[in-house]
C-alpha cells in the first residue's frame, strides 16, 4: 500500500532539536490535511507536546508511533466473525465505494481457506452490479444467486440463503444497493433486507464499505448508516497514492467501530486485515 507521506512530513518536523510554536502549527496542519479530524488532531499534538516536555531526550519517532497507535485503539474485535453454521456478512455503503469488489476479494480469501461461499446479488436496481458480482463469483470460485432487475432485494437474499442451506455452504456474502444516506426509504429497506437474512441464518457482520479518498465527508455517511443498521466493522477501499490515511483514526474514534479490512488495489488479493502496527509503519515510511 502507498500513502501520501504525511507521516514523513511529521517526522521531519519532529526531528528538530527545538520545536517552535509555528512548527507545532505545522504539525497540526499536517494532521488535519491527513483527514484525522480536529478532535483527534488536538489530542495527538497535545500528547506529543506533553511527552516532549516530560523528557527532552525522548525518541520522538517512537513517541509519534505510540501516539498514533493509541489513536487507533478500539475495544471491539477486528477479526471478522464467521462463527455460525451459516453466517451472513452484509456489505453496505453508498454508490461507488467498492462493495462488490470487496465481496469478490473477500470471497476469494474464504474459498481459498476451504469455505463454501454464496454471493447474494442484493443490488437489484443495476444490471451492471449483478453482472459484476457474477464475474467476481467466477473468479472467487463462489456461487452467485441473483434475481430479476428491480426485483425485491429481500427476496433475492431469501433465495440465496435457501440455496446456501441446500448446498451446505458456510457463508453468504450479501451485496446491497448503494444507498444515499439522505434517503430514509432506502435506509429502511436495508433494515428489511437484514431482517429477512436473519430469519434463516445468522448475520454475523454488517461491514460498512468506505472510500478512503472521500475524507471527512465519509464520516457523515458512516454515522447515518450506523444509526440505521448495526454496523460491526469498516472496510476501507482505494488506499492508493491518493489516500491520506488519517481517515482510519477519524472513523474509529467517531463511530467506535473497528476497521477490519483494507483494500489497496484492483487485484483479487488486494484486500487484507487491518493491522494497526503495520499501518503506522507504512504511514511513517519516507516516500521515495
Amino acid at each position: 500500500m502507498k500513502f501520501k507521506g504525511w507521516g514523513s512530513s511529521l517526522r521531519s518536523l519532529l526531528s528538530r532539536s527545538e520545536i517552535t510554536e509555528e512548527q507545532w502549527q505545522e504539525v497540526t496542519d499536517s494532521l488535519l490535511l491527513a483527514d484525522i479530524g480536529n478532535h483527534w488532531t488536538q489530542i495527538i499534538v497535545q500528547n506529543l507536546r506533553t511527552a516532549i516536555t516530560r523528557n527532552k531526550d525522548l525518541d520522538l519517532d517512537q513517541a509519534l508511533q505510540e501516539v498514533l497507535l493509541s489513536a487507533l485503539e478500539v475495544e471491539k474485535p477486528r477479526t471478522i466473525n464467521l462463527d455460525a453454521p451459516l453466517a451472513v456478512i452484509a456489505f453496505v455503503g453508498v454508490n461507488g465505494v467498492g462493495k462488490t469488489t470487496s465481496i469478490g476479494k473477500y470471497g476469494y480469501q474464504l474459498t481459498q481457506q476451504g469455505k463454501k461461499v454464496v454471493f447474494a446479488a442484493g443490488d437489484t436496481f443495476r444490471a451492471a452490479a449483478v453482472d459484476q458480482l457474477k464475474t467476481w463469483a467466477d473468479r472467487a470460485l463462489a456461487t452467485c444467486i441473483s434475481g430479476n432487475l428491480n426485483s425485491d432485494p429481500a427476496s433475492v437474499v431469501h433465495e440465496a440463503i435457501a440455496s446456501a442451506i441446500q448446498t451446505k455452504a458456510n457463508l453468504v456474502l450479501l451485496d446491497t444497493a448503494g444507498r444515499l444516506h439522505t434517503k430514509t426509504a432506502l435506509m429502511d429497506e436495508l433494515g428489511k433486507v437484514l431482517r429477512v437474512a436473519a430469519k434463516n441464518a445468522t448475520v454475523t457482520e454488517v461491514l460498512l464499505v468506505m472510500d478512503a479518498t472521500t475524507g471527512q465527508n465519509g464520516l457523515t455517511q458512516a454515522k447515518v448508516f450506523a444509526e440505521a443498521v448495526d454496523v460491526t466493522g469498516v472496510v476501507l477501499t482505494k488506499f492508493d497514492g491518493t489516500a491520506k490515511g488519517g481517515i482510519v483514526i477519524a472513523v474509529q474514534q467517531e463511530l467506535g467501530i473497528p476497521v477490519k479490512l483494507i483494500g489497496s488495489g484492483e487485484g483479487i488479493e488486494d484486500l487484507k486485515p487491518f493491522d494497526p502496527q503495520e499501518f503506522v509503519s507504512m504511514l511513517l515510511e519516507t516516500n521515495s
